[in-house]
């Protein structure tokens, strides 16, 4: 089994999202406000996902330019549920830099001065564990 798949399965279990059930409708899209900010928007992603192509994802700014807001978890009409791929895909590229968490010294090298307070709280949310 090649690694993207092995990595694909990974996001799907931690996810517990069949990204599969997508129609490409876009409304998870429509409904992301980091839209701007993402070279690979949330419909986008599931596909990414769906199609095993695990490695663009990972050095895709999208996967840190999302908010974890969970608008595209609201609009989705099949209950697709993209930003829990892109949380659990974030938790995978974590893990294989030898870790299951953030350390407080890799904060501030993430954080954007212009990145909403609310991605701050999600984080906390996340990585706490």
């Amino acid at each position: 089994m090649s690694s993207e798949k092995k990595q694909a399965e990974l996001i799907r279990e931690i996810s517990g999202v069949n990204p599969l059930k997508c129609m490409k409708c876009g409304k998870c899209s429509a409904t992301c406000p980091a839209y701007n900010e993402m070279d690979i928007k949330p419909h986008q992603f599931v596909s990414y996902v769906a199609n095993e192509n695990i490695e663009a994802l990972v050095q895709s700014k999208s996967l840190w330019k999302c908010l974890s807001c969970f608008a595209c978890v609201e609009r989705c009409p099949r209950d697709v549920q993209p930003g829990r791929l892109i949380d659990a895909a974030r938790q995978v590229v974590v893990r294989q830099r030898g870790g299951n968490y953030l350390k407080a010294d890799e904060i501030p090298e993430l954080l954007d001065p212009e990145l909403p307070q609310q991605l701050l709280v999600s984080a906390f949310r996340r990585y706490r564990r």
